[in-house]
């Protein structure tokens, strides 16, 4: 193996075990979301404004869903059982909705920069 590709071996390699916060500049709080039966928990997430947030989404149903945010500028699939992270903000004070776009007459929540 040539040095080259042992150096780009330990390069990927310590990519793996880089801390995920060392990408979200600074958000070194993680806020989880769980939905179960088509319902968001908590239905109501209350954030602090003016941070980065590393939001977890955990989708315990066996179906997939689709975390989407027009006020948020995300959208996101969440497989059957898993779970994504999605990095939002910083937020200014408000309420910004968000709902499973497969089931969006139904499933919604609201997060809340306070």
């Amino acid at each position: 193996m040539s040095s080259r590709s042992v150096f780009l071996s330990a390069l990927a390699t310590a990519a793996l075990f880089a801390s995920p916060s060392s990408h979200a500049s600074g958000a070194d709080e993680l806020f989880v979301i769980t939905l179960k039966n088509h319902t968001f928990s908590p239905q109501v997430l209350v954030v602090p404004t003016d941070r980065k947030i590393r939001l977890t989404i955990r989708n315990q149903d066996p179906t997939p869903a689709e975390f989407e945010s027009n006020a948020l500028n995300r959208e996101k699939i969440v497989g059957a059982n898993a779970e994504i992270t999605v990095f939002i903000g910083p937020l200014k004070a408000g309420t910004y909705g968000y709902y499973d776009d497969f089931h969006k007459a139904t499933t919604t929540g609201k997060i809340e920069a306070k």
